[in-house]
Formats: structure tokens, sequence, C-alpha cells
């Protein structure tokens, strides 16, 4: 492919929104993302998003601050397909085998295109591989800008090994499966070294914690993230045998991450 064929094309971008959505305070953009992210959000008129809704209250918000190419009424958002964000777009997964480069039409014809998802960036832990895999198919430049990442915040203040870390997503939530796979992800950390991050819907965070505490061996380290970027956010590591002898107060009616190691 000639560089003039890719310079004709226009870029996707990646746009990270901030974490605190579905919160009860939102925290000043300018606190969270660069003023050169905003800036090429404001001045993007095609976006593909998880949800429509969110990503113009989003973009509202960005408007504020940088003021919108087009009324936010005016701008072309399209949503991924519910499978795809809800039973995620990577290898393996139900939605793998969507075709994503339709959502791609505007950059086929010279327009920038953002991708958003709800919180973080998109892509990881979040739809849109699907986007970026269609994109690179196509010659389409890829372009990741710069914002919070709750994983990456989360495995920086655990102590953990942040040389040799994995992702495992949601964790079961048939009881049985859940120690099932807890242990599993112990094992796996304690002969490995790798850090096992994973999440948890908030009003399953409470019930998490504790089963963690009562299954996890006394050795072995357990970090919670809560609420990250937020003025009241929270970041634990202990022993297993130091949470089971001290109190904690963890807002864990937010958003948060889990590690262990």
């Amino acid at each position: 492919m000639t560089s003039s064929s890719i310079s004709s094309k226009g870029k996707l971008y990646l746009v990270p929104a901030p974490l605190d959505f579905g919160c009860d305070t939102q925290t000043p953009l300018t606190e969270v993302l660069p003023l050169g992210t905003l800036q090429i959000a404001a001045k993007l008129q095609h976006w593909v998003c998880e949800n429509a809704k969110s990503t113009r209250a989003y973009l509202k918000r960005v408007g504020e601050i940088c003021p919108l190419v087009q009324p936010l009424q005016s701008l072309n958002i399209q949503e991924l397909p519910r499978e795809v964000h809800k039973k995620g777009d990577h290898p393996g997964s139900v939605g793998a085998s969507f075709d994503a480069k339709p959502l791609l039409a505007a950059a086929m014809s010279g327009f920038d295109v953002g991708l958003v998802s709800e919180a973080g960036m998109p892509a990881i832990a979040d739809p849109g591989s699907s986007m970026a895999r269609a994109a690179h198919d196509l010659g389409i430049t890829v372009v990741p800008l710069v914002g919070p990442i709750s994983l990456m915040l989360a495995l920086a203040a655990s102590g953990l090994n942040g040389q040799n870390f994995a992702f495992v997503g949601y964790l079961p939530s048939d009881a049985v499966l859940l120690t099932k796979r807890i242990r599993e992800l112990e094992l796996l950390a304690q002969k490995t070294g790798q850090t096992q991050i994973f999440i948890e819907t908030p009003y399953r965070n409470t019930a998490l914690l504790q089963v963690l505490i009562n299954q996890l061996q006394p050795n072995t380290r357990l970090a919670v993230s809560c609420g990250l970027t937020l003025s009241d956010t929270q970041s634990l590591s202990n022993k297993i045998s130091v949470w089971r002898q001290q109190s904690h107060n963890l807002s864990l009616r937010l958003p948060s991450v889990f590690a262990i190691g």
C-alpha cells in the first residue's frame, strides 16, 4: 500500500473517557485528560461508541472546554452492536466474527473517526478491538490518545508485579465456580509471579471482596483500587492475613479494580 493511499484516508482515534461513568460525582475533564486529547475529540465529526447516550454526555463535557466542530446533535454517532460490547470482540469471543469495516466508511472517505467507550481507554477492558483490527486491515492509521486506564492505575498502586501481569476480566458469579476460579488465579500467581487483575460490577464488589478474603491464602497479597481519579479514590494492598485482622472502609460502591499476587 502506497503512502499516498494511506494519507488519503482518515485516522481512527482511540479516545479515552473519564472513569467517573455512573458515579454520583464527576471529575473535571482537565484533571484527567490532557488538552491535546480534548482538542482532537472536539474536532471529530464521526464517532463509533459503546453507547450513544453516554457518548453525547461525554462530548457535551468536552464542548464546554473545547468548542465542538459541529453542534452535538449534528455529529455522526454509531453504536457497536450489543453482542460486541457485551460479549467481547476479541478472537474467540461471541463478537469476534463481527465485521467492523462498514463502521469505518467515513475514514475510508478521508474523515477522521473517534472510537470511545463508556469509561477509560476503548479496547482495554472495554469494546473496540474489532474496530482497531478493521482499521489496520483497511490501512487506516490507528492513533491512541492519552487518558486514564483504570487497570494500569490500579496495577501501579498495588505494589504487585508490574513486569508480568494479566487482566482476566470478570470472575464467575456462581459461588462454586467463583471459588474455583479464585484458586486457579492464586495458583497461577504463585507459580509464575504474574499479577492477576480483575473487575466486578459495583453492586457485587463487597461480596467479591469478602470471598477473596475468605478464600485466598494468608500470604497472598490482595490489592483493591476504588474510584480511581475521583476525589475519594482509595487503593489498599495487603496480605490476606492483614485483611482478615484489620477493618477497612473502601468505597466499594464505586468502580473498583482487584489484583492478587
